[in-house]
């Protein structure tokens, strides 16, 4: 029988390993449980990701680019004549008010990165392609610093239950800004 081929695979695959970690966590994915939800074969997975870690940097990968594409595309961000603190507040509140379990999905597969050092790079790239962004309006150091907080605020909301405080994330966000 001759292979087919099949173009899409590869992030049909990346798609359902989110799925899969969305809904049963790190803990359960495997080649097995991500070849099911793709409904393609085992070999598949194994054919493009050879380890389970491969698979989870691509995850990773993925998921970056949707906070990354809701900063670049942030308008306000790039117009000097806005202020950055809100703006950021605003995009924070923007990104939490969405779809949860796609944010706790962002945050799992970031923090993974504490266990698995192949992560890591990924994880990094997502910091330093935000903080380049924000050094468009301010300095590399106070970006970077701006990249934390914001961070921070995320994880306290994820974790907490609590309602992202918009007001709250704007005036901390001033405060590391230079001249607020």
């Amino acid at each position: 029988m001759a292979r087919r081929y099949d173009p899409e695979r590869r992030r049909r695959i990346i798609e359902a390993a989110i799925r899969v970690v969305g809904r049963n966590g790190i803990a359960g994915l495997s080649h097995r449980s991500v070849a099911a939800e793709a409904d393609v074969p085992l070999g598949s997975t194994t054919y493009h990701f050879k380890t389970l870690d491969e698979l989870l940097v691509a995850a990773l990968r993925q998921t970056n680019e949707g906070f990354a594409k809701a900063v670049a595309s942030h308008g306000g961000l790039e117009d000097p004549r806005t202020d950055l603190a809100t703006e950021l507040a605003g995009l924070l509140g923007e990104w939490l008010a969405g779809e949860r379990t796609g944010v706790e999905l962002e945050y799992e597969l970031y923090l993974a990165a504490l266990r698995r050092p192949a992560l890591r790079p990924v994880a990094a790239e997502w910091c330093e392609d935000v903080a380049a962004l924000l050094s468009r309006r301010t300095d590399p150091v106070t970006a970077r610093a701006l990249v934390a907080l914001m961070d921070g605020i995320c994880l306290q909301a994820l974790l907490t239950g609590t309602p992202y405080d918009e007001e709250y994330a704007r005036e901390m966000l001033g405060r590391i800004l230079p001249g607020n």
